[in-house]
């Protein structure tokens, strides 16, 4: 087994021989579940947003929706104890699991040595935090596949994103308010920065919804299901950093008009309206009406010294 936490493991789940629903490798129970955090004395908390899986066939349905065909390298954040991983390993040839609660990566390692004994060699267990993730960290992962917390689903996302250029696909259990923003389409009521950046290199969708009683502890809302495929980046000419930029200050005051809301960026009302009028777009436009291509338009129609500095 592969893992780079050096702590012994405290807890040592049963390892059942299947399960009622006819398979023969099972997954973490709701016991399992309530005996590995008792063992490890895991008090799921909301600083790290920790709602765990308690249901299999949740499991399964989100493995079944990444469609992996299991010779990819597949991306874990949060793994928590062990429920999508055991389901991962099952489909995938490599798992790369981060993880950002100690406890919780000393003991992912022994629950997979215990129900996947076969497995142990295709796991990376990393104790990160996913925001501080680099390329070397994780070699080439092909595809994600994580459970979310609300509060960083967004960056981690555009950030691995940005990082793992490897990445090709992605399957993201996120709070269902997030899933929506995500998926948006300009004109939405909820379309806004989430809803643009995800679209510069990837097509994004919400391919289902998941409810509270399949978590411990039960959040307050649903979850969402966000299923993303890369594509090219909306531009090979004008930066990543350049178009946020724009996006970012667009969606700062949502009820201004671009020319206002750009002004400072391009350095004044008119240096605004100039760069809207020359990507073909209305200065009394609101941001939450344009789609990427026009967001990379103004920023290509931006002044040097603007995207220079970007």
């Amino acid at each position: 087994m592969s893992e780079e936490t050096s702590a012994e493991a405290t807890s040592r789940p049963a390892a059942p021989q299947g399960d009622d629903t006819g398979n023969s490798a099972a997954l973490l129970s709701v016991a399992h579940i309530r005996e590995l955090a008792e063992g490890l004395g895991i008090r799921p908390t909301k600083q790290w947003g920790q709602n765990f899986v308690i249901d299999p066939n949740t499991i399964r349905r989100i493995v079944g929706l990444a469609e992996l065909d299991g010779t990819e390298h597949v991306l874990e954040v949060g793994p928590g104890l062990g429920s999508l991983t055991l389901g991962l390993l099952d489909e995938a040839a490599q798992v790369s699991a981060v993880e950002i609660d100690p406890a919780l990566a000393r003991q992912l390692p022994e629950t997979v040595q215990v129900m996947r004994p076969e497995a142990g060699g295709r796991l990376t267990v990393l104790h990160r935090d996913a925001l501080r993730l680099a390329e070397a960290d994780l070699g080439e992962p092909e595809v994600l596949v994580a459970n979310l917390p609300y509060n960083v689903a967004v960056p981690v996302v555009l950030h691995l994103l940005q990082t793992l250029p490897s990445l090709r696909k992605g399957l993201v259990m996120v709070q269902e308010e997030v899933a929506d923003r995500l998926a948006a389409e300009p004109g939405s009521k909820i379309y806004g920065v989430p809803s643009v950046k995800a679209a510069w290199d990837t097509h994004t969708r919400k391919v289902g919804v998941v409810g509270k009683k399949v978590f411990w502890p039960e959040p307050r809302i649903s979850s969402g299901l966000v299923r993303f495929d890369r594509r090219p980046p909306a531009s090979a000419e004008v930066s990543r950093e350049a178009v946020f930029a724009v996006i970012d200050a667009a969606f700062a005051q949502r009820r201004k008009t671009l020319r206002a809301a750009l002004s400072t960026l391009a350095g004044s009302p008119a240096l605004a309206e100039t760069a809207l009028r020359s990507a073909g777009v209305d200065p009394a436009a609101r941001g939450e009406t344009l789609g990427i291509a026009q967001y990379t338009a103004i920023a290509a129609a931006l002044p040097e010294r603007v995207i220079g500095g970007l």
